[in-house]
């Protein structure tokens, strides 16, 4: 049962992306550019997300269990060191650059452009770099 609520969040999450047009670059580059010819849409997006979001973290933060699962997976460190800093910095320096992160990429996917398959290749090939040069 949890993989199938797995599946259907995954793919609920997916239409969002899409129906938002989070998984064109093109609208996400225009909204970053606000020096240029901006496109503010996407704000409600996000505001649209924080009004999910801040509530069921505080639920999870309050206690009790999930209905799928042993326990919430929340994070546990609340200092700002520099690998945070420069993943942070890496982030917004590849979403600025191209207008793609992980999410929408992925969802992207499925609309079968080059660009979006070469976007995940690299996204992949430096998760694995990551991870073979990390310090243990």
């Amino acid at each position: 049962m949890r993989v199938a609520v797995a599946l259907v969040a995954g793919l609920l999450f997916g239409l969002g992306l899409t129906v938002s047009q989070m998984i064109d670059p093109a609208k996400v580059l225009a909204f970053l550019d606000v020096a240029g010819d901006w496109d503010p849409s996407l704000a409600l997006v996000m505001i649209g997300a924080l009004i999910v979001a801040a509530p069921a973290f505080r639920a999870a933060r309050t206690g009790g269990r999930p209905l799928y699962g042993d326990s919430y997976a929340l994070p546990t460190r609340r200092d700002i060191d520099r690998p945070l800093l420069i993943g942070g910095l890496l982030f917004g320096i590849g979403w600025g650059l191209v207008g793609y992160c992980p999410g929408p990429a992925l969802a992207g996917l499925l609309l079968g452009d080059w660009q979006t398959w070469l976007f995940v290749a690299a996204m992949i090939a430096g998760m694995a770099l990551h991870r073979a040069t990390r310090r243990v």
